[in-house]
């Protein structure tokens, strides 16, 4: 069961298309647990390049679909809305499979610790049941007053006049 569409992901994080690398939620408990999808195609960005007429999606795709993820989980947390979760530390990364077009890509990120200012989460990519990419990610939490003084906002303002 679809929990959140990608219209309703994009309340959650602020990734965008083409960077918005999961395309729904199936399992969700805020702070906690999420499970997303994602569903590879051959028209996603960096199927054309990596690598022509193989075509194999990138190892740092997965962390950020999985990262993404992670995200999601902890955007609904009532502490943490408005938040931007940004990476800390990539540890433990274990790529087991290829991902390739076709693939329908269940991601999962358990939160293992969650305060005010960092996160740290186990991730987990897998095709079919058969594990794909394992890796603990840890987050720290930018506040929404530094999303203001960006230099996206500060372009998205002058776009305005």
């Amino acid at each position: 069961m679809v929990l959140l569409n990608r219209e309703q992901i994009k309340t959650v994080i602020p990734q965008r298309e083409p960077f918005l690398l999961i395309d729904e939620v199936i399992g969700l408990e805020p702070g906690r647990k999420c499970i997303a999808k994602k569903y590879l195609t051959q028209e996603d960005f960096w199927v054309p390049g990596h690598f022509p007429g193989m075509p194999v999606t990138p190892a740092v795709m997965t962390i950020e679909m999985l990262a993404q993820t992670g995200a999601v989980c902890i955007g609904v947390h009532e502490e943490y809305k408005g938040r931007v979760a940004l990476f800390a530390k990539i540890d433990k990364a274990k790529f087991k499979r290829q991902l390739v077009p076709g693939d329908v890509v269940v991601l999962e990120m358990e939160m293992l610790k969650l305060r005010s200012n960092v996160g740290v989460g186990r991730a987990k990519a897998s095709v079919g049941g058969e594990v794909a990419v394992t890796a603990d990610l840890t987050f720290a939490f930018g506040k929404p007053e530094r999303e203001k003084k960006s230099i996206w906002a500060k372009k998205d303002s002058a776009e305005k006049k």
